[in-house]
């Protein structure tokens, strides 16, 4: 899939996947949500507006409210590609939230997770 289609998809087509991924090993969507926000700086009332307005994952993360500066301690492979390595940003953004939402499917804690050690 070309960056493009992958940017101009709606995070709201998206975000199902992700709750249906951590819920299959036993997470929330509260969860979810948790990770979303702290890796944007959106309120859960702001995520949830964006979601209804079915925004392009392009949209979603341009429009963030405070990255969270902190994502670039997230580290590791996603399909295959180092997310530390990628040099488009909206595209790493993508990659930092598959890579958190994978380690919540795999069971890590939430404050490992979030980077708070």
């Amino acid at each position: 899939m070309t960056q493009h289609r992958i940017f101009s998809m709606s995070f709201a087509s998206v975000y199902p996947h992700y709750v249906a991924k951590a819920e299959k090993k036993g997470r929330t969507r509260a969860e979810v949500d948790e990770i979303i926000r702290w890796l944007t700086g959106y309120t859960q009332k702001g995520l949830e507006a964006e979601l209804e307005k079915k925004s392009s994952f392009e949209d979603f993360l341009r429009r963030a409210p405070r990255p969270n500066p902190s994502r670039n301690l997230i580290t590791g492979l996603v399909c295959g590609v180092r997310v530390e390595d990628i040099e488009d940003p909206l595209m790493q953004d993508i990659r930092y939230l598959d890579k958190l939402i994978d380690e919540l499917a795999r069971g890590k804690a939430m404050e490992k997770i979030l980077r708070a050690h």
